[in-house]
């Protein structure tokens, strides 16, 4: 599991571009973006879709866009998808794409419909072999403790210490 977080650009960019090499190797892969809103297209999603994947906006937009119980009706469906997608364990690669923006949200509850402690069993028991990818500002500290890299350490670092990189994923 990787987390992407932090300021600044580039998480989604650095997702999209593990997604793109692992279709490339072949594997099944699914993104899922729990902000964007499916009203709007996105380059990223044009560009995958042509690479053969999946790519599902679940998001009512920027939080201040749409009424708060929108925004909770996307969140439910986008969770209720990604952990579906999660546990069923088909795909090799599925991409959160701003899940922890989701997760950190504040100006409305969102525990009841993208429970953190869920979302933390279901990584626990994603299939041996699939990777996931958790993307946004604010990761919450049980999400990055969970995580063996958190996107912050170097490629050469984690390439030493796995000796040999994955296909899809560093390779």
């Amino acid at each position: 599991m990787l987390v992407f977080t932090g300021d600044g650009k580039g998480k989604t960019t650095a997702a999209m571009g593990l997604a793109a090499r692992a279709a490339g190797r072949g594997h099944r892969v699914l993104a899922i973006q729990f902000i964007k809103s499916p009203q709007r297209s996105y380059g990223e999603q044009i560009a995958l879709q042509k690479l053969g994947v999946e790519i599902v906006q679940t998001g009512a937009g920027f939080t201040w866009t749409k009424t708060p119980e929108e925004h909770r009706e996307a969140l439910r469906q986008g969770w209720a998808l990604a952990r579906e997608r999660i546990l069923r364990g088909k795909e090799k690669l599925i991409i959160l794409d701003e899940i922890n923006n989701a997760l950190a949200i504040d100006r409305f509850p969102i525990d009841d419909v993208l429970p953190l402690q869920e979302v933390l069993e279901t990584i626990s028991r994603r299939p041996q072999g699939m990777h996931l990818v958790l993307t946004g500002r604010d990761a919450h500290p049980d999400i990055v403790a969970a995580a063996p890299c958190d996107g912050n350490e170097g490629g050469q670092a984690l390439l030493r210490r796995r000796r040999n990189g994955r296909h899809g994923i560093e390779l």
